[in-house]
């Protein structure tokens, strides 16, 4: 099935995709926040249908001492209004360290630092998507048929 990640930020929101088979994972692209959540979500919801994504997680960027704080919060918010509006199961999954991540592995491919920022928040969405397609949480909640939150 194919799972779409999203690392949400309060400026820039991180899309990537697995394949079908969900043994690959690609960034995406990266949608800009202007104001609200209602144009990401959409566009979101666009790439949905397009794409035939079955899941979608939402990194959650829980504190180094395993709390929530404000961003985290956010995070939970914006599942909650993505899950109203799909039709799809949407989860959440710890993205703790995935932006600087990100950060070094563009650093280790070269690429300058004018040009990182648009190119980060894709890049950390495919390692929540990798993280999360092989936790435990996901394989425990398949084999019980669990679904997410989901939309009408």
């Amino acid at each position: 099935m194919r799972v779409l990640a999203v690392d949400y930020g309060t400026k820039r929101v991180g899309l990537a995709l697995s394949d079908l088979l969900e043994i690959t994972v690609n960034p995406l692209t990266v949608l800009t926040r202007k104001g609200g959540d209602r144009e990401v979500i959409e566009a979101i919801a666009r790439i949905v249908e397009a794409e035939a994504v079955e899941e979608v997680v939402v990194g959650l960027p829980v504190n180094m001492d395993g709390s929530h704080g404000p961003a985290a919060a956010a995070a939970e918010a914006f599942a909650a209004k993505l899950a109203a509006r799909l039709k799809v199961p949407v989860f959440t999954h710890d993205e703790r360290l995935t932006s600087e991540e990100a950060e070094g592995i563009l650093m280790s491919e070269g690429v300058q630092r004018s040009r990182r920022r648009g190119r980060v928040d894709p890049v950390a969405a495919a390692l929540i998507l990798r993280s999360y397609l092989g936790s435990p949480e996901r394989l425990a909640r398949q084999r019980s048929g669990q679904r997410g939150e989901e939309g009408a």
